[in-house]
């Protein structure tokens, strides 16, 4: 028998080499396929209920990748619509991300039964070495193919633009590793004119101070680097449509989104990326200088968030795990019962709200033994993990994993367990760190 001294010096080097060999391999296939480039594809999405489509608006590069550099063939959570790369002599999957869009939404509203739209949507790739298919679907809520569109990406190809470097400086607030290794989170001005810039990287710091003050993102921290860019505003502030306001900023963003008062969005998603070609960036958070309440998170596109209210740190905290993690909204309005939303015969592509159709997937083995489904309210401090009726915008049929949590309130004071664990297990999958 070995002495334990031996026995653990071997265990080490065993998981040392281990972890380095994991490494080494995900640096060969990604430089087996790509270069250390970023390949950025400029989509519209057009149409109304009825029929929708895809079209190439413009295909460019810029020296430099951010992203992921290991799974890269996979991506786990199913967003409403999917990208994949594949290598077009042997149609080998290379590259798969996913993702949702303001255009999905839109098609949901009444506005969309009467009039056609088009709506900008960037995807930015690792630049490959050889010639690829491009394959992208949008889905419905019944993860039905709405549309889809292939198309070739040949990295001779003359008319693919090279991008030039942004304006604009940038300041790591938060620098934990090179761009290759961590997760890379932009945080980008909104209305903050040439004299407001002291201001605008105040607000930024309060994104850093909120984020990591919450878990698993401050037990994780290490992972993240956080860079904010001042792109002045000839206005500041941004637009009110409902009051008769509207401003001049660098994108154009406003409220009353869809009619709804609260929803902070926009629609020139070109031009975010535009102010940002050249910096190190996957994940984007927009600070709107602004006093009203509202904000809006999409899944792998942008955050978006005011500043100058007073729940601005857990708002934008709440809309970033949106767009970073793809959580759902836990809460509902009393009487709000829209199956449009999510339809109530399949199971929401989101970890943290079933419909019970296929509760197996979500965090059924996360419940104590005997966790009556539904999980009464009365017997909340029993069951900090239950099946709690109301979410998703719905009052009934759609069900939580907790009583509250920050996806359901800004009074919580934390995420809940299973909102925790998918944000940690997202994490670890862009950085290929083991769970602990």
């Amino acid at each position: 028998m070995l002495h334990k001294t031996t026995a653990l010096k071997s265990l080490i080097l065993s998981l040392t080499s281990f972890f380095f060999f994991s490494l080494t391999t995900s640096a060969q296939v990604f430089s087996e396929h790509f270069e250390d480039k970023t390949l950025r594809l400029d989509y519209l999405w057009t149409g109304n209920k009825e029929k929708q489509s895809i079209a190439i608006d413009e295909i460019s590069c810029f020296p430099q990748w951010a992203g992921r550099r290991s799974n890269l063939s996979s991506f786990p959570l199913a967003g409403d619509g999917e990208l994949t790369m594949y290598k077009e002599k042997d149609q080998q999957c290379i590259y798969k991300t996913t993702f949702s869009s303001l255009f999905l939404e839109w098609l949901d509203t009444p506005e969309a039964e009467i009039i056609t739209k088009g709506f900008e949507h960037t995807i930015l790739l690792p630049f490959p070495k050889e010639k690829t298919t491009v394959q992208i679907k949008l889905f419905d809520k019944k993860r039905s193919i709405r549309t889809e569109l292939t198309h070739t990406i040949d990295p001779k190809d003359i008319l693919i633009r090279r991008k030039k470097k942004s304006k604009h400086d940038f300041h790591y607030l938060v620098k934990n590793g090179d761009p290759k290794n961590a997760i890379d989170v932009v945080i980008l001005s909104e209305g903050y004119t040439l004299k407001e810039d002291t201001l605008f990287y105040q607000d930024a710091k309060k994104v850093i101070q909120s984020l990591f003050y919450h878990e698993p993102f401050k037990s994780l921290q290490y992972h993240f680097n956080l860079i904010a860019v001042h792109v002045p505003s000839t206005d500041s502030g941004v637009s009110h449509p409902k009051e008769g306001v509207w401003k001049k900023t660098p994108f154009g963003s406003h409220f009353d989104t869809f009619y709804s008062d609260r929803y902070l969005t926009t629609k020139n998603i070109k031009a975010i990326h535009d102010e940002l070609t050249g910096i190190p960036y996957e994940h984007i958070i927009i600070l709107a200088n602004t006093e009203q309440y509202g904000g809006g998170g999409i899944f792998n596109s942008f955050t978006i968030t005011s500043t100058k209210h007073k729940d601005y740190m857990p708002v934008v905290v709440h809309e970033f795990v949106h767009s970073f993690a793809g959580l759902a909204d836990e809460y509902y309005y009393e009487g709000d019962s829209n199956e449009n939303i999510y339809p109530l015969s399949i199971e929401p592509w989101e970890p943290n709200i079933t419909t019970l159709v296929d509760f197996d997937s979500k965090w059924k083995n996360q419940l104590k033994a005997n966790t009556p489904t539904p999980t009464p309210i009365n017997e909340k401090e029993s069951y900090p993990i239950g099946v709690y009726e109301g979410a998703g915008y719905r009052t009934d049929k759609i069900y939580r994993p907790a009583y509250d949590c920050r996806m359901r309130t800004n009074t919580a004071p934390s995420f809940c367990p299973v909102c925790q664990q998918a944000i940690k297990e997202l994490i670890h999958f862009y950085t290929q760190e083991e769970m602990q």
